[in-house]
């Protein structure tokens, strides 16, 4: 069961972040590099700590050329 303490952003919060475009994101989680959830109704959410771990560089994300 997942943990309700743990803050979901949207697309458009994770691109504001990395500053890119909301739909670089999806294709970032289409293409695994980043995990998300689903919500009821379809739309992806993402781990905010899994987020920030990418941020700090914790976690590698390499977007294939």
């Amino acid at each position: 069961m997942e943990s309700t303490s743990e803050r979901l952003l949207t697309p458009g919060e994770v691109a504001a972040l990395f500053r890119v475009d909301p739909k670089t994101v999806t294709r970032w989680a289409a293409a695994g590099r980043i995990s998300s959830i689903r919500t009821p109704g379809g739309h992806r959410r993402f781990r905010e700590s899994e987020v920030h771990a990418l941020l700090r560089g914790d976690e590698p994300l390499v977007e294939a050329r």
